[in-house]
Formats: C-alpha cells, sequence, structure tokens
C-alpha cells in the first residue's frame, strides 16, 4: 500500500498535469462528435487527444499506468492503476455546455484512495487523498455535517425511460420519483463527476448513480469519502471497482437516499453484486 506521504506527493503530480491540459479544455469546447461509441454514446478528437495527453505525462512523472476511457489499459480492479476520464459529460462538452470536466483517481486493488475533478470551464478544482481533507481551489474544504433529506438538493443521473440496462428506465423514474417527493430540488446535470464532486463540497446533499464505468465514479467517491461523506452501491455495500451503481451523499442523507433507492429498484439488474 501507498504510504500517506506518496499519495500526497502523487496528488500534487496529478494536479499538476490536469493543470496544464485546462487550457486545452477550455479552448476545444464545443468540439463535434467524432467517435460513435453506441447509443447516445460519442467521443470527440478532444476526449482522444487529452487522453493521450493527460496518460503520457502521467505515466512519466509517476511510473504508474493508466486506464482511460477512450484507449483501455491495465485492469482497474488489480494492483495500482490511474484511471481516466478526459472529458466526462461529453455530451454538454459539445453542445457547449460548462457542466463538463476531467476525472482522475488513483485505484488501489480496486479501491479509490486518490480522486481528482477538474471543471476548467467553471475554474473549479477538486481533489484529495483517502484519509483526506478535500481539497477545493487549493484550499482545505469543510467536512460534510449530517442533513436532512428535505433540506437538501440531491443529483440524479440522465434516464431514458425505456433503456432496458442494469437499472432500466422504469426504475430509475421510480428513484427520481420518490426522490422528488422528499428533497429540497432534484438537479440533472448530465456530469456523474459533477455531481459526485458537488455532493464532497456540500452543494448537493447527494448523488444517485446509476451508471457503472469506473472511470466516471472512482474520482468522486474518493472526493466524497476524504470530505466525510458515505459512497456505497445500491446495496449499501462501499463501493469498489466493480460496483454496478453509486450511491454518494453526506452523513444522515445516504440512509434516507439508500432506503428510496432500494425500495424503487430490483437489485438483479445491477449486475453481480460487488
Amino acid at each position: 500500500m501507498t504510504s500517506s506521504v506518496d499519495l500526497d506527493r502523487l496528488r500534487s503530480v496529478a494536479s499538476d498535469v490536469l493543470d496544464e491540459v485546462a487550457d486545452r479544455f477550455v479552448a476545444g469546447h464545443g468540439a463535434p462528435r467524432s467517435v460513435d461509441k453506441g447509443p447516445n454514446d460519442f467521443a470527440t478528437d478532444l476526449d482522444l487527444e487529452l487522453e493521450r495527453r493527460i496518460s503520457a505525462e502521467l505515466v512519466d512523472r509517476t511510473g504508474i499506468p493508466v486506464h482511460g476511457e477512450e484507449f483501455g489499459g491495465p485492469a482497474a480492479g488489480e494492483g495500482t492503476v490511474w484511471l481516466l476520464d478526459p472529458i466526462d459529460g461529453t455530451v454538454n462538452y459539445s453542445a457547449g455546455l460548462p457542466m463538463a470536466g476531467i476525472l482522475l483517481a488513483l485505484v488501489q486493488d480496486g479501491i479509490p484512495v486518490i480522486g481528482l475533478t477538474w471543471l476548467p470551464l467553471t475554474d473549479q478544482r477538486f481533489s484529495a487523498v483517502a484519509e483526506g481533507p478535500l481539497w477545493f481551489n487549493g484550499k482545505v474544504a469543510e467536512k460534510l455535517r449530517p442533513r436532512r433529506l428535505e433540506d437538501v438538493m440531491v443529483g440524479v443521473g440522465s434516464f431514458d425511460v425505456d433503456s432496458r440496462g442494469r437499472v432500466p428506465g422504469t426504475q430509475r423514474l421510480a428513484v427520481i420519483t420518490e426522490l422528488s417527493r422528499r428533497v429540497s430540488r432534484l438537479r440533472m446535470h448530465g456530469s456523474t463527476g459533477v455531481d459526485l464532486a458537488y455532493t464532497a463540497a456540500g452543494s448537493l446533499g447527494g448523488a444517485v448513480v446509476f451508471g457503472h464505468h469506473p472511470w466516471d465514479n472512482a474520482a468522486g467517491v474518493a472526493l466524497v469519502r476524504a470530505a466525510g461523506g458515505i459512497a456505497t452501491d445500491f446495496y449499501g455495500q462501499p463501493w469498489r471497482i466493480g460496483s454496478g451503481s453509486v450511491l454518494a451523499a453526506a452523513p444522515g442523507i445516504h440512509g434516507e437516499i439508500l432506503d428510496i433507492v432500494q425500495s424503487a429498484t430490483d437489485p438483479r439488474f445491477e449486475g453481480d453484486r460487488s
């Protein structure tokens, strides 16, 4: 296991790498669709460019391999590996919306121990190591405090009611419907990284993530935990690589949201239990 001193050094190195590509991220805002990846999913040339550049710099400066969304890499659930999403919220980014960012996590044996979420279009930078604290724009953020569900906003993932994924659209709608009755407001940003970073910072009380891709989830999970929050799957098990969903929230809120999610979903749709 990497020591806390080494983790702090690696966080600093990774922060420098992301700072160096932030201007390019901003300059490419609005990049058109160029690579079709599936229904309603695509990449831009900037996704590919940034992943190549960030990966090369990380390997050169840290000696640790990278698994990226676009080009893959070593298995993320074993050993020590960087996990990279060069543009989270690509649909937003391509359309000219600001809710998009760069997600980077260091994962050790399936557990995220460093998380970085860079939102260059809003000039916001979040980073943390496993034991905390959460750093926001270079300053230590306050620890999350217990809150009540009715007093907070909750971020939820995008959905198609006709989808038949791990958590089908009808069940996602059931979760959103019941949450809407209990929370102050719901928010759908179209970016998992944004939802999890804002949960870590306390702007959102929680985030419900229906997707399972580890490059979307690992960085934000590390941030939420470092801030004193709770990050599990829909079973209530601690999130790790291989988990089929994410429920992240401040203390006091997590259990309330978990009850809602479990009452509205069928766990069989989530794949293998982690």
